[in-house]
């Protein structure tokens, strides 16, 4: 597998699944004053169930999707600190959006917690709008969606590209 590739991921891959969802979302910690909610996954089972998809050789990032009945709900991402700056994210984005499309599926949703304020500039740049923001028990989460193009059009491109 090159570093571009995006696969499902398989039993072998949970250990590394656990690894990098945990140093992607160790820093959030102190700052949100909770365990995000990523590194309580049982991410054997989120492998077993086909939700998980990969990237790397080792993995280096990944996203876990759930095909909803009008959208694909992107549940997390997540890559690695020792890779950012890589383009492994906007991969992992852009295969979100290919992926929903192919399901049929018209648009992509997500949420992220308020105070992970990084990924209030990363959303926007790559298509996705600002729908709610809600409590949710301890969390205050900002909820996004994205409408694809299914044609593979501007919807999927980051805005100013």
């Amino acid at each position: 597998m090159t570093q571009d590739e995006i696969r499902l991921a398989v039993a072998a891959d949970v250990p590394a699944v656990r690894d990098v969802t945990d140093a992607a979302y160790r820093p959030f910690i102190a700052r949100i004053g909770l365990v995000p909610v990523p590194m309580r996954a049982d991410h054997a089972a989120d492998v077993a169930a086909g939700k998980v998809f990969v990237t790397g050789d080792p993995v280096t990032g990944l996203v876990v999707v759930e095909a909803r009945g009008d959208h694909l709900f992107l549940d997390s991402i997540a890559v690695h600190p020792d890779t950012h700056g890589r383009g492994v994210g906007r991969r992992l984005l852009h295969f979100v959006d290919a992926h929903a499309r192919g399901l049929g599926l018209p648009e992509v949703r997500l949420y992220t917690n308020a105070l992970m304020t990084e990924n209030q500039k990363i959303y926007p740049r790559y298509g996705y709008e600002l729908v709610e923001r809600r409590l949710d028990g301890p969390y205050d989460r900002l909820h996004y969606r994205k409408r694809l193009d299914p044609t593979h059009g501007e919807g999927d491109r980051p805005a100013g590209r």
